[in-house]
Order: C-alpha cells, then structure tokens, then sequence
C-alpha cells in the first residue's frame, strides 16, 4: 500500500511524546477484513495484530479491550474481572465519540475520552505487537512491555478463540 504524505495521528503524537519507540506498517483496508486482514497482508500472526475494541459498562460507562486479533473477548468475563455488572461493544458512532477514532482505525493511545484500558495477559508473551495508529489501514509495531508502560492497562484473562 502506498504510504500516506502525512502519517502523524493523535496515537503517534501520544507515543513520540512518551518517548515510545515503534514502526509503522500500511495495508490494504477493507471493510469488515478485521485483525486478520493486517496480519495476512503484514505476514504476521494474527495472534500479534492486537485489536483495540470500545465497550461501555451497564451504565454506559466506557473502556477499551486491547485483546489478540485471532481471538474474541468474553464480555462476561471481563464484567467480572473488572468490578462491572455487565460489559458489552460499544455501537459504532459511540466508540467514535469515545475514541475521536473512525472504527477500523481505533488506537488505544491519545484517545479524546480518558477511559480504563484492559489487556489480555498473554499479549505480554510477544515479542513484539502490532496496534492501530489511528487510522483504518495503518499498524504501528512496539514492545508489549511499552503499552503497560504508557497506559498501566488492567491485566486480565478474557480470551475466547475465534
């Protein structure tokens, strides 16, 4: 894919501004391609491609689940995990309004809203991950060990193969 004239997003000024070390890696978006679509075209394990999903607690309340692209989050026992009665997707235009991301682009880094970040445990045991930088079509690639670094997510285990 051709790389944009101007790459800098509100996700790589966050990272830059924290001294975060990353590479940035384009492909072909496709609507609905998922996780998967980045990890085919990048030639990486989709268990790397790290999505970055928007949900809102029972009162609407909204957090962010950074999980592995190959899996799917256990909505049920993430509530648990993290002290909510109930957690589900956030719609759309919501998860917009949250992140100041369009969906297929969202980054956990310099979202609009302040919002507690959980992680899947096991995203530590990569070497390395590739995130949404903010823009649908654009991953940026940093150490596991960065995001903990930076955002101090809430570790859990709420993994469900795809």
């Amino acid at each position: 894919m051709k790389r944009p004239s101007h790459s800098e997003t509100p996700a790589t000024q966050f990272l830059r501004k924290h001294g975060v070390a990353f590479g940035e890696n384009y492909y072909d978006y496709v609507e609905h391609g998922g996780a998967e679509r980045g990890a085919d075209q990048l030639g990486v394990p989709g268990s790397e491609v790290v999505k970055t999903l928007v949900m809102e607690d029972e009162r609407g309340a909204p957090l962010v689940v950074l999980m592995h692209g190959d899996c799917k989050v256990s909505t049920k026992n993430l509530a648990r995990q993290a002290g909510r009665k109930r957690v589900e997707p956030c719609r759309p235009e919501v998860a917009q309004r949250h992140s100041g991301y369009q969906v297929g682009g969202t980054s956990p880094f310099g979202t609009r809203k302040a919002m507690p970040v959980y992680m899947q445990r096991s995203i530590l045991d990569l070497p390395r991950v590739y995130l949404n930088g903010g823009r649908r079509g654009y991953l940026l690639c940093l150490a596991p060990d960065e995001i903990v670094r930076v955002l101090a997510p809430q570790l859990v285990e709420v993994a469900l193969e795809d």
